[in-house]
């Protein structure tokens, strides 16, 4: 396992100065058959970054992290959720290693929450051949230099805006990287990973605001599950498992 994590972290880091999107470059290169794990795109601009559920993931050129890490998941299909929730948990890991001041949570499904900002959007692709898992594709945004954000956007924050310092852009990306790649080769149990998720799933055992359709209700976090699904207690007891896009987080 250490020799094939060795091999993971030696294999190539392009960095490019403007592309589209990061993640639509690796795909070129995995349709060109000359992708491997490890590889890895990091671009100082994004002109069309990729979000959750087709949004689009606005950059400033110079001041984000924008990353796509190309890997071999040795899980079933059944298992996406498991193996998002260590994407999430290695970059959680790192970044709170950065400052121990920071409360640094996971939002379901996997949104990284710094002092009650999202700063890092995570987009993992999927390539499949029959019912093989191929590659995951994982394109990360993390916001590092920004001190403003657009007035549309209340609840966005970066490491300059929860420490007032200044973080060396590139050598952060390649210390994400380097967690990202290990704990994904370390074929964890999916108990320990879901374990791990859940200690850092933000607003756990708390009361949160949702909407479905044109209906806002209250329910507590219990958990997530290893399905994915986030289990919530709602108001008159009752306890219910939601797929993601099945209800929106209201901030």
């Amino acid at each position: 396992m250490a020799t094939n994590l060795q091999a993971l972290k030696e294999a190539p880091i392009i960095d490019i100065d403007t592309i589209d999107s990061t993640n639509n470059y690796a795909m070129v290169l995995i349709d060109a058959d000359t992708a491997q794990p490890g590889l890895t795109i990091i671009a100082q601009e994004q002109t069309n970054g990729k979000g959750q559920r087709g949004r689009l993931w606005k950059d400033i050129p110079g001041q984000s992290i924008l990353m796509s890490v190309i890997t071999a998941p040795a899980l079933g299909l059944e298992h996406q959720f498991v193996f998002s929730a260590t994407v999430a948990v290695a970059i959680a890991e790192v970044l709170q290693d950065l400052n121990e001041h920071w409360n640094v949570r996971i939002k379901w499904p996997n949104d990284i929450i710094i002092n009650d900002k999202k700063t890092v959007g995570i987009l993992i692709e999927n390539v499949l051949r029959g019912s093989k898992w191929l590659y995951a594709v994982i394109g990360l945004g993390v916001n590092v230099l920004q001190e403003s954000f657009d007035a549309a956007l209340p609840n966005a924050g970066s490491l300059k805006t929860a420490s007032g310092k200044t973080y060396n852009v590139g050598q952060l990306a390649r210390q994400i990287r380097d967690n990202i790649l290990t704990l994904t080769s370390a074929e964890l149990p999916n108990e320990e990973v879901i374990a791990k998720y859940n200690k850092l799933l933000y607003k756990i055992h708390e009361h949160q605001a949702f909407t479905n359709e044109d209906s806002e209700w209250k329910a507590t976090i219990l958990q997530t599950l290893s399905n994915g699904q986030l289990q919530v207690q709602h108001e008159d007891g009752s306890i219910v498992a939601y797929i993601h896009g099945s209800v929106t987080w209201k901030w």
